[in-house]
């Protein structure tokens, strides 16, 4: 068994980081607007900063829960998404916009949705 509060505790870390990444992509509409601009880049640093905090946040919380609770919850890849983390870390000259965006796209929304469900689920 693992310590519950200490795992809704590391769920609210990620719950509300999807939510910042996702306040922070509303007004991205295109990879250019990560791209094309200071300040689009500076949004997209921001949100890098957030996807680093979410995936670390995983690992810790599979190690606390010995892979038992994430492995129950299909609709997220959770090894891509603690992958992410250390690709944003370690090579972080190399991000690649595209994926970036698509991330926060079309990754995110689910992961905040699911995460809210296994905080129910365990409360």
């Amino acid at each position: 068994m693992y310590d519950k509060e200490l795992a809704i505790e590391i769920l609210n870390q990620i719950l509300q980081a999807s939510l910042t990444v996702i306040s922070r992509f509303e007004t991205i509409s295109g990879v250019s607007d990560f791209t094309d601009t200071p300040a689009g880049v500076e949004k997209m640093d921001s949100v890098c900063m957030q996807l680093i905090v979410i995936g670390e946040a995983i690992k810790k919380l599979d190690k606390i829960t010995h892979g038992s609770l994430l492995s129950t919850y299909r609709e997220v890849d959770w090894r891509k998404a603690s992958g992410m983390r250390d690709i944003l870390t370690h090579h972080y000259a190399d991000i690649d916009p595209n994926a970036v965006f698509y991330t926060c796209r079309d990754k995110i929304p689910v992961l905040s949705k699911t995460i809210e469900r296994i905080i129910a689920d365990i409360s």
